[in-house]
């Protein structure tokens, strides 16, 4: 694990190789019987981090979504339309699928 890199960071559990990251190994965010179905609306199109900062207070954790919603999302900002329902996991699934 990086000690640079903040328990937040999409990068956190990626090996460093002296000032190098090697391939991103992606975190694991888990479904839970506590996510909810959640269509992105204008306010939020092409926008993660914003809804990210909205739910959780930290626009860093954007990426989120995109790990929760493989199947939905694989650019996580263009494919992050209004109209599209996606799964949220709320704020203590988040905290333990990343250790905080």
């Amino acid at each position: 694990m990086s000690e640079e890199y903040s328990k937040y960071s999409p990068y956190f559990t990626t090996k460093k190789f002296g000032v190098f990251l090697d391939v991103l190994e992606h975190r694991a965010i888990p479904k839970n019987s506590t996510d909810v179905v959640f269509k992105i609306n204008a306010v939020y199109q092409y926008r993660p981090d914003l809804l990210a900062h909205d739910l959780y207070g930290r626009a860093g954790l954007w990426w989120v979504f995109a790990m929760r919603n493989p199947n939905v999302i694989r650019d996580p900002i263009f494919d992050f339309r209004a109209g599209r329902s996606i799964y949220i996991p709320n704020g203590d699934s988040i905290k333990s699928a990343l250790g905080v």
